[in-house]
């Protein structure tokens, strides 16, 4: 009998016939030997890495301009990053910063990953492929596609002069934004103070321009009005914010003699008329500054006009100017032109 230890510290205990010949006993050993590198095979097999499994998914919410990229990537038991490739062709040209996905039993999980990408061209195709990377190597996915969108319609508008002058006239302008926004009809709609009428189409329509600009002009605003524009025949119809276009009353203003030494006499009338309205004298001081030197009140004129008329002192020669508070709601206040007083 012989004590013979193989390398992975396994003792066997060779009976052998003491007529045995020395071959017969390097025969068995080779055999325990042999026994010996078939058990050890598995642990070298299980540190073994494999490059990841990946998939391409399907490209979600898909906007004008933005997507969120998907996948899936089965790791095999290795530490792995992730990026996914994106661009108007197969050369791609665009990607997503490197990500991570944590290590996993191998065989036992597949992990969904994805990405947003943004900064895209409208109406564009979009080609696109997940690429996974461990210690062993580097997997891309098959290249998928998507469309962007249309970047939707949008209106913004200005109405000029605000305020406009009792009975002038005001240009409603604006421009329709998004794909398609050349020669698109658009209409012009009004309701007028107290707004309680509804909005109701002014004119005829016009066609924007190949830049989506547009321009209506109002003429003989009386009372403060709401403004909006639509687009009738598009799916779905675009309506603007709306843009209150305010009035100011006409102020004029004069300078009268009177018999008094030193004193002025200021009047004139307002239009539209608003008899009962505050009315104040105001002197014009330097640096933008104004000093209130006498107040009245609008008194009945006409059935379109209210008067004013007021004896001031003067210290000293000067700018004088009328101001008339309106808090009607259908116009606003203003001032008369300045008056020169020697």
């Amino acid at each position: 009998m012989r004590r013979l230890t193989t390398s992975l510290g396994i003792v066997a205990l060779l009976v052998v016939p003491a007529a045995a010949s020395v071959a017969a006993v390097s025969a068995v050993a080779a055999s325990v030997a042999a026994a010996s590198a078939v058990a050890a095979a598995p642990v070298a097999a299980a540190t073994t890495t494999s490059p990841p499994a990946v998939g391409t998914g399907a490209a979600h919410d898909v906007t004008y301009d933005s997507a969120t990229l998907t996948g899936s990537i089965a790791p095999h038991g290795s530490a792995t990053s992730y990026y996914f490739q994106y661009g108007p062709t197969k050369a791609y040209g665009g990607q997503t910063p490197l990500a991570q996905v944590a290590a996993l039993p191998v065989g036992q999980r597949v992990v969904a990953v994805s990405a947003p990408v943004s900064g895209l061209l409208p109406v564009t195709a979009y080609h696109y492929r997940l690429v996974a990377v461990n210690a062993a190597g580097a997997k891309a996915g098959a290249d998928r596609a998507f469309a962007t969108a249309k970047v939707p319609l949008s209106l913004a508008i200005l109405a000029s002069p605000n305020p406009t002058i009792f009975g002038g006239a005001a240009t409603i302008q604006g421009t329709l934004s998004g794909t398609g926004n050349g020669s698109v009809a658009v209409l012009l709609q009004a309701n007028p103070f107290p707004y309680t009428q509804g909005f109701a189409t002014v004119g005829n329509p016009e066609l924007t321009t190949a830049t989506g600009g547009f321009s209506f002009p109002f003429l003989g605003i009386t009372q403060a009005t709401q403004f909006r524009v639509v687009t009738p025949d598009t799916k779905p119809i675009v309506i603007s914010p709306v843009a209150i276009e305010g009035v100011a009353v006409q102020v004029q203003a004069h300078v009268g003699r009177t018999r008094r030494r030193h004193h002025a006499r200021i009047y004139g009338t307002v239009t539209p008329a608003i008899d009962g309205m505050e009315v104040g004298i105001m002197r014009v001081l330097g640096g933008g500054r104004q000093q209130l030197v006498a107040g009245t009140i609008l008194l009945h004129h006409n059935a379109s006009s209210s008067r004013f008329g007021r004896v001031i002192r003067v210290r000293r020669r000067g700018l004088y100017r009328v101001f008339v508070k309106v808090t009607n709601g259908a116009q606003t206040s203003n001032y008369s032109q300045p008056l020169f007083i020697r």
